[in-house]
């Protein structure tokens, strides 16, 4: 999978299409992407203890690693990445404006 945990990506199609944010997990065996802040869903939670309330929380739900695209750090936009060699070490590159990401 080409998206690393850190990583700044676009949603490109879903209901949170346009935003961009920050990847908390990746999930490989999934080719899924948990991102910080986007793809909330509402959760019903039943209450702990006794006397205690039930509560509606929202959490991030993984999405499709196919649906993301990688914002690059030089120029700014979401671009296809490609890989190099230099030496050794394998280095990712924005497609766009060759800038290493």
């Amino acid at each position: 999978m080409n998206i690393k945990k850190g990583d700044t990506v676009k949603i490109m199609s879903g209901k949170d299409r346009t935003k961009t944010g920050k990847v908390i997990s990746v999930y490989a065996e999934r080719n899924a992407v948990l991102i910080d802040g986007l793809n909330l869903f509402k959760k019903h939670r039943r209450p702990q203890k006794q006397g205690e309330k039930g509560e509606i929380i929202t959490v991030p739900r993984p999405l499709s690693a196919s649906k993301v695209m990688i914002v690059c750090s030089n120029c700014g936009e979401a671009s296809r990445m490609g890989h190099k060699f230099e030496g050794d070490v394998k280095l990712r590159y924005c497609k766009k404006c060759q800038g290493t990401i």
